[in-house]
């Protein structure tokens, strides 16, 4: 048992563990698929569950208000991100009438273009809800992407493109998942601030 003033490094050295086993060309290229998603005319939908949820509303409104801040310079990046997590009554009005499975995939029947492009966050990989999310997005032609955990669940299959965090714990895959997401609005931010 490791004791509370143990705690400490124990979970810092646990986290410098699985942060050093990423696979930083991976996260370059969804630095690179986002930039040039923020190009076009296209939407970044994200979606998770639980903390994964909480992971999707913070990546959404740090990728939004890095991306949009500033001036109104043409060569600027721009995005159209959306958070399938944070509209609460509508979650619940599709969980009563289609079922849990489909709060996701509901939204972005309506909400959803080809073309467009999906990050789920999942430490599992496996919550039917975000695995019918991807089947709707891959028949509606949207470009998909995981930031998943464990082994990369039934998601790693229907994903386009994934990052997988190499560790059991929830905690640290979940803040593994964040430290991604910071890392990809840091890029963004000092790209902007430079133009």
């Amino acid at each position: 048992m490791i004791s509370a003033s143990d705690q400490p490094k124990n979970y810092f050295d646990r986290l410098s563990e699985v942060i050093n086993q990423l696979d930083t060309k991976k996260i370059s290229e969804l630095i690179s698929k986002i930039a040039f998603f923020s190009k076009t005319d296209k939407t970044l939908f994200i979606a998770g569950n639980g903390g994964s949820a909480a992971a999707a509303s913070h990546m959404s409104c740090d990728l939004g208000k890095t991306i949009l801040s500033g001036d109104s310079a043409s060569d600027r990046y721009w995005l159209r991100v959306t958070s399938l997590v944070d509209n609460v009554p509508l979650m619940t009005a599709l969980a009563n009438d289609f079922g849990y499975d489909k709060i996701f995939s509901e939204q972005l029947k309506g909400l959803g273009r080809q073309g467009d492009m999906l990050i789920v966050i999942s430490a599992s990989g496996n919550s039917i809800n975000i695995l019918e999310l991807l089947k709707i997005a891959k028949a509606m032609g949207l470009h998909t992407y995981g930031l998943l955990g464990f082994d990369g669940g039934k998601a790693k299959d229907l994903v386009d493109d994934m990052i997988i965090v190499p560790s059991q714990d929830y905690g640290l895959v979940e803040d593994a998942h964040m430290i991604v997401n910071h890392l990809i609005t840091d890029w963004f931010r000092n790209q902007n601030i430079r133009q």
